[in-house]
């Protein structure tokens, strides 16, 4: 039944359907009708009201800057999330933002399964290019295919360790060390192959790895030539010139640095 006069809450039927007509969230109803915008009590005995009249909040938006109605239209017009988003008036395009649309749409039985959601980027946007700066970051899992190119297992070690890499091969487990250099002075590439003992402010002199810890030196140069060197090669060596180990040359990654001409 329908009250047209303030009841006891001191507020009436009319009251609460012009005032969900006239705002866009359940606390400015309350506001409307005189009440504490906060208390949960209070928005209770409203939204059951609401419901049992029937009134429709398909507006409100609450912290949202749209509305369920404006969503509904949108579903039903667009082709893809950049123009759902931008059709509900959302500039950003990151992925928070829509995964709070998919949940929201969910909520409400909206089916949005048939948008593309495949991002839309300018055809004239820069292809990225490989330099030697990143190499140091690039060389572990550069040392992983490697060595799963060659067949065998390759793992990065959870917990921090004197090895960087865990290889399976047929003779066992190999432990396995990643070096790098851009560094190349007039004798040739020249690469450091100890390691710095903790301290404050990381100032201790380099020392040898243990050759009973280490089994590989994986060692990228600034040509990208490969090298795998056992570690009772390099001795208790901390640094060494490449050229004097050629024989342990086992590839060459050059052709990340380059792209291929396109194949007709």
């Amino acid at each position: 039944m329908v009250e047209n006069s303030p009841n006891k809450r001191g507020w009436s039927d009319t009251d609460l359907t012009d005032a969900v007509a006239a705002v866009r969230s359940w606390r400015g109803v309350l506001r409307k009708l005189g009440l504490c915008a906060t208390s949960a009590g209070s928005i209770r005995v409203v939204k059951r009201r609401v419901a049992l009249l029937g009134l429709d909040t398909s507006h409100f938006t609450g912290q949202r800057t749209w509305s369920d109605a404006a969503l509904k239209r949108a579903a039903v017009q667009a082709y893809s999330w950049n123009e759902l988003l931008g059709e509900i008036g959302i500039k950003s395009r990151s992925g928070d933002e829509r995964t709070r649309v998919r949940a929201h749409a969910l909520r409400l039985g909206i089916d949005l399964s048939h948008l593309d959601d495949r991002p839309h980027e300018p055809c004239d946007q820069p292809v990225p290019e490989p330099a030697l700066r990143n190499l140091r970051q690039a060389a572990t899992s550069l040392a992983a295919c490697w060595f799963s190119l060659c067949g065998f297992g390759a793992a990065i070690p959870i917990e921090p360790a004197v090895y960087d890499l865990l290889v399976t091969t047929p003779q066992g487990i190999r432990r396995v060390q990643v070096k790098t250099t851009t560094y190349k002075s007039k004798v040739g590439w020249q690469v450091g192959v100890g390691r710095r003992p903790y301290s404050i402010g990381n100032r201790e002199p380099l020392v040898p790895y243990d050759p009973e810890l280490i089994d590989w030196f994986f060692i990228v140069d600034g040509d990208l030539n490969i090298y795998l060197i056992p570690s009772q090669v390099i001795g208790g060596r901390v640094g060494i010139l490449l050229r004097t180990y050629r024989n342990y040359i086992v590839g060459r990654a050059a052709g990340l640095m380059t792209p291929s001409p396109h194949v007709a």
